[in-house]
């Protein structure tokens, strides 16, 4: 049964691979692949579990895309380019039509990048989802979090909060009723991983990560590892109306949701012109909400940020 499944859902995901002579996608023990020259690998994991990192009712397809876009979004961060990716699925049962939907979402998420699968596995119980992924970045130029310098401008991409709207609507089980709600949920369900603004900043961004679990608690990973703190302008924040609605008196509410998947980094501020002109270039909306200080500490519209209550905490 289980050697039917690969072969029926999950065989047809390799098809994809451009694989130099003599490497090896699915078919043996593991994957041989060859790295290009002078760049160095890159790889990601994330596992996502049924009921914590998504709702149980969630559409198979849009649990397919979400969990290689999470990982694809680990890779934007680093300014990798995504090369393939491997895929570990616990079942409770094998349900024809569920894994039909489920590869479908993968296969969409992965074609922009012309993206394998390379190898995995499966086996029964409650539903989770483990994916690596695997990208290439040329040799010494990865982001890293604990490049962020002193004065560096702190930037971010896209709209922050959205998922966390789509996610209170998707626990109240309420329809989407405007527009924005409907973008909501695709946000949460469907999220677009910043790939090629990823790999733009490689040599321009001192410091990258990706907003997983809230736009602050992510920051602070960045001040930790590079030993610096931060001022923030609540009003430069990317807030769409309707976020600003669900937040109401509760003002850091959309920089704490998680699953935005967008990217967050700092620059030197004489590169502040060149960020604007690569907004412009990928047609991506990038706002500049504050700047890195050297004393520790996160202070939001001149009010400290007590960093351990806020984002999604995994235990």
């Amino acid at each position: 049964m289980e050697f039917d499944v690969i072969r029926q859902f999950f065989l047809p995901l390799s098809s994809v691979a451009q694989l130099a002579e003599g490497d090896l996608a699915i078919g043996d023990d593991g994957a041989i692949i060859t790295p290009p020259a002078d760049c160095q690998l890159v790889v990601v994991t994330d596992t996502l579990v049924a009921g914590v990192h998504f709702p149980v009712d969630t559409a198979a397809y849009d649990i397919g895309w979400k969990a290689l876009a999470v990982n694809l979004s680990d890779l934007a961060a680093m300014g990798a380019q995504p090369a393939f990716y491997s895929l570990a699925l616990t079942l409770p049962q094998v349900d024809q039509a569920w894994l039909s939907s489920f590869t479908q979402g993968l296969a969409d998420c992965a074609q922009p990048y012309h993206l394998p699968l390379i190898g995995g596995d499966t086996t029964r119980g409650p539903l989770t989802i483990s994916v690596t992924a695997q990208g290439w970045v040329p040799k010494g130029a990865a982001l890293l979090r604990s490049g962020a310098k002193v004065g560096d401008a702190i930037c971010v991409s896209g709209w922050m909060g959205e998922a966390g709207l789509g996610l209170s609507l998707a626990l109240s089980q309420q329809a989407a009723k405007t527009s924005a709600e409907s973008t909501a949920l695709v946000r949460l369900n469907r999220p677009q991983a910043r790939v090629a603004l990823g790999v733009k900043l490689v040599g321009l961004a001192n410091s990258a990560i990706d907003v997983s679990d809230g736009l602050l608690a992510d920051l602070n990973h960045i001040l930790q590892a590079s030993h610096l703190g931060a001022r923030l302008d609540l009003a430069a924040m990317p807030l769409s109306d309707a976020v600003q609605a669900w937040a109401g008196e509760a003002r850091l509410k959309p920089l704490c949701a998680g699953d935005d998947y967008e990217l967050c980094f700092t620059v030197s501020p004489e590169k502040l012109p060149d960020i604007i002109s690569l907004a412009q270039a990928l047609d991506i909306k990038i706002s500049h909400i504050g700047h890195t200080t050297a004393q520790p500490g996160l202070v939001v519209d001149e009010q400290p940020v007590h960093l351990q209550k806020l984002g999604f905490n995994h235990f």
